[in-house]
């Protein structure tokens, strides 16, 4: 068997994904998530003016060598773009390999390690009583963790607070919009949300809270032991990790679990992180990671020093992503978490899946490959639409982390 063509679409069902697709000789063809939020366009040229050509001809049973192929044979090699691109090819290949032995791609990771995926939602409000309010909600809806964010008083928005509930896209269409940010104002507010959570819903719910960078470390720490009395399940992205070695004080101040890696490309992004235990959970995705090939390595890593996986799941993850993350959640034996964002009605129409909700856990389906497809027909209805991710700026203006 041979690749015999590859093309990458790129279509707007509310918000922008890019979709790669390879075919092979023998009429089989498989998937591949490409996405990039607010930077797609990228991916898509490197994936069509440079990777595909490399591909004609190629054996699509070999992921190894593909993958060290597209790597190594670069020169210039991680960054977002780069590993998206290789991570679509990756997740496409694995499809295709799924697909032509006619089993699920878990069973070609080592088959189930548990009986479904463990997922949270995101609950959030302009201010502590609508809150808690939505985490009610989730809970209804058999969620058996969810993420809390709250409004913070003084500030105009606040990241992971939105008007649609359940669609929640930060992506907005223009140039990227300004949001304002107090470090000591949120500081403040935080442990009073959860405070009102653990009085409304007990000690059983697994709650999760995402600071999105915007803390340095010794400020995490603070914020980490001030919210260990409501035992989170995780404390995410306390800080920026560009600088790893900064975990280090966190680590000495505070029990509460620590979990970083959404932005995070390659392994040497982390292994600091996991070698020296500074972490508990690690969000790498598979789409800005490299693919199935490169993050299930680091899963093993990873598991050597007791760190669990937590994937980054958002909206700005197509379901052929999703499909992937689900494959390598259930076959992982040092899985922790999936962070699973629902997509609206009209993506999920451009992407069908096999993959389902039920009892607070994902199932991946029994399709043969990934389970998922794509639609050309209605995907060419809905074309790319410019959208960016808002910046961040303090309140005395100085730009800081979105």
């Amino acid at each position: 068997m041979k690749i015999r063509d590859a093309k990458v679409f790129v279509c707007c069902p509310g918000r922008n994904f890019v979709t790669l697709k390879i075919w092979t000789d023998q009429g089989i063809y498989g998937l591949g998530d490409a996405t990039l939020n607010g930077r797609e366009l990228a991916v898509a040229s490197y994936l069509s003016d440079h990777v595909i050509p490399c591909l004609i001809g190629r054996d699509p049973s070999q992921t190894e060598d593909i993958w060290q192929y597209l790597y190594r044979g670069a020169y210039w090699r991680r960054g977002p773009v780069t590993m998206s691109a290789i991570a679509a090819v990756d997740m496409a290949l694995w499809d295709i390999k799924g697909k032509a032995l006619n089993t699920p791609v878990y069973n070609l990771l080592g088959g189930k390690s548990r009986t479904g995926v463990l997922v949270y939602g995101h609950a959030n409000g302009q201010d502590i009583e609508q809150t808690v309010d939505e985490v009610a909600k989730y809970k209804e809806m058999g969620y058996l963790a969810i993420r809390a964010q709250t409004g913070i008083p003084g500030l105009p928005s606040t990241y992971g607070v939105a008007g649609d509930k359940l669609f929640y896209e930060p992506a907005e269409k223009g140039l990227p919009p300004e949001n304002s940010w107090s470090t000591e104002k949120y500081l403040l507010h935080v442990p009073k949300l959860f405070e009102a959570l653990r009085l409304k819903f007990g000690d059983d719910l697994h709650l999760l809270h995402d600071v999105h960078h915007r803390l340095i470390p010794i400020e995490a720490a603070r914020l980490g032991k001030s919210l260990e009395p409501h035992h989170l399940f995780w404390l995410e992205d306390a800080v920026t990790a560009e600088l790893q070695e900064g975990f280090r004080i966190i680590r000495k101040h505070t029990t509460t679990p620590l979990a970083v890696g959404e932005v995070f490309n390659a392994v040497w992004d982390a292994h600091i992180l996991i070698t020296e235990q500074l972490i508990d959970y690690l969000r790498m995705t598979v789409v800005h990671s490299g693919g199935l090939t490169h993050l299930k390595k680091i899963a093993a890593l990873a598991e050597i020093y007791h760190v669990r996986t937590g994937s980054h799941g958002a909206t700005d993850l197509s379901p052929v992503a999703m499909a992937a993350a689900l494959h390598f959640d259930i076959s992982v034996n040092n899985f922790g978490i999936q962070e699973y964002m629902r997509h609206t009605k009209e993506t999920d129409e451009v992407f069908p899946h096999a993959y389902s909700f039920a009892n607070g856990y994902l199932h991946p389906g029994d399709s043969p490959g990934l389970g998922v497809d794509y639609d050309e027909v209605l995907g060419a209805k809905l074309p790319y639409e410019r959208a960016y991710l808002p910046v961040n700026r303090k309140l005395d203006g100085t730009m800081f982390n979105w």
